[in-house]
């Protein structure tokens, strides 16, 4: 299978930046819930805002929606490059791209998981009602780990973070043919606008459900829809102003931040409108990042190094996670030095994921690429967190 030559890319720093504050939160959110070390109930809250520190627990569903954009910015922009339009996109180079980034961590994650499930090990045992192993491998194999979960339950806190991964896959799955079928950019553009505009219909119509709302199809394929409309509108090359590109820095700034940590004030008058903030406002950093990349202070390096990690610290974090609740509890520790402990959660998460990407993933990665593609070209940016 041939692949189309393009001219690389360069690494993005400001999109690494951005998917590495994604993937922090993720792990803050994971860190801080209330059976575990929630900031709140530190010594933190002595000199900060209970409500900033509750913000910095609780993004962590709003950070994956952010991954969800920058996905579709991503691969929709790659594959413009490569192929010069979405008409011409081959789904046999797009799904083996696809595999060959995913589908290793993915079937290591669950031969671990179901090896610790059958060992009865706590934290790892699928133990609800309605639920087994093999549902559990069936549906994160079958992209609808989050359906099951709305019918069943949540699944352990490994198995939970798979969701994302169904709606992302689901979504590229149908993506190549809907583009060969549609061919015209003029009829594609108000699909994909309908989709992502439908975000807050979509999830509110679920409201009901936990669980399902959460993680439903169409809203989270409406955050990715938000990502290809950018891809499609950055592809048509127009210059874009310093102005320009200053002003969506501003802006996507200043949503993202108040559709996170001032989404206590704004949920009352926008409700599901936040969402569209939300991933308005990463778009809009995405354009600025993609049309002038900015220079990152040495202080903030370490965070896109998590963004170029974001899909291996993203299935594998929980691990860390687990380990250190036990060995929290064990110890004993008061729950005000509980902010004490993310930062060797923080340092062993990255240093996990810097193992699975140069022992596993990466190598599995250029090794199917070189037998399904040729010639054989490096990735220009690698997705999140799902590849």
């Amino acid at each position: 299978m041939a692949e189309p030559r393009h001219a690389a890319t360069a690494r993005n720093a400001g999109i690494d930046l951005l998917r590495g504050l994604a993937i922090v939160f993720v792990l803050l959110n994971h860190l801080g819930l209330p059976m575990r070390l929630p900031l709140k109930a530190s010594a933190l809250a002595d000199v900060l805002p209970v409500r900033l520190l509750q913000a910095l627990n609780y993004n962590g569903y709003e950070a994956v929606f952010v991954f969800f954009v920058i996905s579709g910015f991503l691969i929709a922009g790659n594959a413009l490059e490569r192929w010069g339009s979405l008409a011409r996109i081959e789904p046999g180079v797009f799904y083996a791209r696809r595999f060959a980034r995913i589908v290793p961590c993915l079937v290591a994650l669950l031969a671990v998981l179901a090896a610790l499930h059958g060992l009865g090990v706590a934290d790892y045992t699928i133990h609800r009602p309605g639920q087994s192993l093999g549902g559990a491998l069936i549906a994160a194999l079958g992209l609808h780990l989050n359906w099951y979960e709305g019918q069943t339950g949540y699944l352990p806190g490994n198995w939970d973070v798979l969701w994302s991964l169904s709606i992302e896959e689901a979504f590229y799955l149908g993506f190549p043919l809907v583009c060969l079928l549609v061919r015209r950019t003029w009829a594609l553009v108000p699909l994909l606008l309908l989709l992502a505009l439908s975000l807050p219909w979509t999830r509110g119509a679920l409201d009901g459900n936990e669980i399902w709302q959460e993680k439903a199809y169409l809203p989270g394929m409406a955050a990715i829809a938000t990502g290809v409309l950018g891809a499609l509108w950055f592809a048509r090359g127009a210059p874009v102003s310093p102005r320009t590109v200053r002003l969506l820095r501003w802006s996507g700034a200043l949503g993202l931040l108040g559709a996170t940590l001032g989404g206590h004030w704004l949920w009352p008058l926008l409700h599901e409108g936040v969402m569209l903030l939300l991933t308005g406002s990463t778009l809009a950093l995405l354009l600025a990042f993609r049309s002038e990349p900015p220079p990152v202070p040495r202080g903030l390096r370490w965070v896109c190094s998590w963004g170029r990690l974001s899909y291996e610290i993203y299935l594998s974090h929980m691990f860390v996670v687990f380990a250190l609740m036990r060995l929290y509890r064990w110890s004993g520790a008061d729950a005000r030095t509980g902010f004490m402990w993310y930062l060797p959660a923080f340092a062993a998460c990255w240093m996990l994921g810097v193992l699975i990407a140069q022992c596993w993933s990466m190598p599995c990665e250029r090794w199917l690429r070189g037998r399904w593609l040729r010639p054989v070209t490096e990735p220009v940016e690698t997705v999140s967190p799902a590849g």
